[in-house]
């Protein structure tokens, strides 16, 4: 199950819980943000000089501070 919502930090683990309630698997849910890929995206166009429309900077991991990864490797104006 993909869950497209905000906050996603919050969302996901409470969805998850009632996964576990109705004998689901919770480990089939994923939370989706497109917040992150935005920002990361912008953070590089105004360090190239680039417009961030035409940047892709995939985000990975948890949606804050020591979770959260963006792969700038994986766009050619980000590396």
């Amino acid at each position: 199950l993909g869950m497209i919502v905000n906050p996603v930090n919050s969302v996901v683990p409470a969805m998850a819980e009632l996964y576990k309630k109705k004998g689901l698997d919770p480990m089939k849910i994923i939370g989706i943000t497109t917040l992150d890929v935005v920002r990361a995206n912008k953070f590089v166009g105004e360090i190239a000089g680039k417009n961030p429309n035409y940047i892709n900077i995939p985000v990975v991991g948890g949606h804050a501070g020591t979770t959260i990864l963006p792969l700038f490797s994986q766009d050619k104006i980000g590396k």
